[in-house]
């Protein structure tokens, strides 16, 4: 992108007032900086609980096992998450169900 000098920079600002008007420009403007700051906040909160998930983690020696774990068999491994999808669809269906039948009852 090339670099914006002072010309394209009044052009951008003419457009604005003349697209949104010069009083809506300040809320605007608070508005984006309300929502950076949010934003800012919030990714420092997940930086920090990354930080002290990953420092327990590393403090936390690692278990030894004494004796190999059997395998399982693949119907008993975790359902795809495809399947799990399906599930909670038909658990919602099952709910709408209910909750319909209550409400003619």
């Amino acid at each position: 992108m090339p670099n914006l000098g002072v010309p394209e920079l009044l052009i951008i600002a003419c457009v604005l007032v003349l697209l949104f008007g010069a009083k809506k420009l300040p809320e605007m403007a608070r508005g984006v900086g309300k929502s950076l700051r949010i934003f800012k906040a919030e990714t420092t909160k997940l930086r920090e609980e990354d930080d002290e998930y990953s420092a327990t983690q590393a403090a936390q020696p690692a278990p030894a096992q004494s004796q190999p774990q059997p395998a399982q068999p693949l119907a008993a491994a975790a359902p795809s998450p495809e399947e799990q999808a399906r599930q909670l669809e038909e658990q919602a269906a099952k709910l709408r169900a209910q909750a319909s039948a209550n409400k003619n009852a």
